[in-house]
């Protein structure tokens, strides 16, 4: 059994040493345990200084694209690295690493999938009060549109088997926290949460500015994401508002045609009644579009899973991969049969020369690219 705990980057060469330091190189039920870091277009020392506290792996992409991304790149390296569980971690050494036996055994044990860790958002003295209200909210509607009971969706301290890692797709490009526990849900995938303890603040947020800030980019996340995975709840909830509005509407004109018998008057009700009624059929109309998109977005993401079976099974090397002097194992499918030759693991030997010949080539990727 392998562990590999991935850890995303960007810009972190002052904070690594404190976070790589914590890190566990023996985990109960595991026989080998890993660190990768996925450095996410950083501009500092943070490939060397990971490099000097002994990382396993290094994921560089070539400019900076984001959480979410980071955070697919290092599923997808550490599933060809040959990960049975993956453990996903911040590089601010925001969380307990003394918790991460505690936060893979439900997945050792075979009761979970993915297991996140519960900070306890009420007893974290860096979350003002409106913050943790809404924390709570946010975890509340999540729960609410995944069918699942973790009660601190925002958490980055997770564990995911083998298997939840090569079915998860996020999309999402701001995080990835909130849409992969609804896909998980959805997938009927088993999901638990174990409490965690917080280590002390070391710097300020790199995902949004200002409280302001955060509230709108959760609140369009947890909107945008409920819409894609519960399209007929989300915009049928509007329909029938604005339903029930245009039917108030006529209540005037009806009043006072069938008890009065007038019905010369009231004109601005009955244009108000006939708007909020055809908004209400335009927006079922819209329910019924964006079901089928949905439909259409679980089959790709289906195709998604069976290219990344097809991947592992024949040994394709991590994207991004900057390989550490010595060698290095490309991971089989467990699926795949032991026999088969695309079955057998690839150990590539690497040299300075190669290492330096690689760095160079993805140097000049991220120019091209910035």
């Amino acid at each position: 059994m392998k562990l590999i705990i991935q850890v995303p980057c960007l810009n972190e060469e002052d904070q690594l040493p404190e976070s790589l330091g914590a890190l566990p190189r023996q985990v109960p039920g595991f026989d080998v345990v890993e660190w990768l870091i996925i450095d996410d277009g950083s501009h500092d020392r943070t490939i060397e200084v990971a490099r000097q506290f002994g990382v396993d792996h290094v994921v560089k992409l070539p400019q900076n694209r984001g959480l979410a991304a980071a955070f697919q790149a290092g599923l997808d390296a550490a599933l060809k690295l040959g990960a049975d569980v993956i453990v996903n971690t911040d590089a601010d050494n925001q969380y307990d690493a003394d918790a991460i036996p505690l936060l893979v055994a439900p997945i050792v044990q075979g009761r979970a999938d993915l297991v996140v860790g519960d900070r306890n958002v009420r007893s974290v003295d860096e979350f003002s009060k409106i913050k943790v209200r809404l924390q709570l909210l946010g975890s509340w509607v999540v729960r609410k549109a995944s069918d699942t009971e973790v009660p601190d969706v925002t958490s980055g301290f997770r564990a995911y088997s083998r298997e939840a890692a090569i079915q998860l797709t996020v999309t999402n490009r701001y995080t990835y926290t909130l849409e992969s526990i609804i896909q998980a849900g959805k997938m009927n995938a088993a999901v638990a949460s174990v409490p965690v303890e917080t280590n002390a603040k070391t710097r300020d947020s790199r995902l949004f500015n200002s409280m302001t800030g955060y509230m709108r980019r959760n609140a369009g996340v947890i909107t945008r994401v409920f819409a894609a995975y519960e399209p007929m709840k989300f915009f049928g909830r509007f329909a029938v508002l604005l339903f029930v509005g245009s039917m108030l509407s006529f209540i005037p004109f009806l009043w006072d045609a069938i008890v009065n018998g007038n019905s010369d008057g009231h004109l601005q009700s009955i244009i108000l009644g006939g708007m909020l009624f055809t908004a209400s059929l335009q927006v079922m109309a819209m329910a019924f579009v964006a079901d089928l998109i949905a439909s259409h977005r679980l089959v790709t993401q289906r195709a998604l899973e069976r290219i990344r079976r097809v991947e592992l099974a024949v040994n394709v090397a991590p994207s991004h991969y900057l390989p550490v002097e010595g060698t290095y194992t490309v991971g089989q499918d467990s699926s795949a049969p032991q026999d088969s030759a695309v079955a057998q693991d690839h150990t590539i030997e690497v040299t300075a020369e190669r290492r330096a010949g690689v760095e160079s080539a993805a140097s000049r990727a991220g120019g091209l690219t910035n």
